[in-house]
């Protein structure tokens, strides 16, 4: 988050963006990549292939633009939910006698 004017943005930094960006096109590139067509010919086998955890990207065009990427139904679904109140009895904070804040102000945090 920045501070800008004594309000906060809610907008990650340039550099993170970058960085998601990056970890996510470096995985990418890790993966298998298809085009379209051998993706049809081989279409049992890449099944097979993603029922063993392998991910898949799929390329399109002349330009081979990733368009999709076949992952194992279990990594899709959710694994673990997060538990309300993870950090009970781990953290706590306090606040001065005298502080205040409005709704409207908590809930422009």
């Amino acid at each position: 988050m920045k501070k800008n004017n004594n309000t906060i943005s809610k907008q990650p930094s340039t550099t993170t963006l970058f960085l998601d960006n990056l970890s996510r096109y470096c995985h990418i590139i890790s993966m298998k990549t298809l085009q379209v067509g051998e993706l049809k010919r081989n279409f049992s086998e890449i099944l097979d292939e993603v029922r063993n955890g392998e991910e898949i990207a799929i390329s399109y065009g002349k330009k081979k633009e990733l368009v999709a990427i076949i992952v194992p139904i279990a990594k899709y679904q959710k694994k673990n939910k997060r538990k309300i109140g993870a950090l009970q009895g781990k953290a706590s904070f306090k606040t001065s006698k005298d502080f205040k804040i409005t709704e409207d102000e908590l809930f422009d945090l």
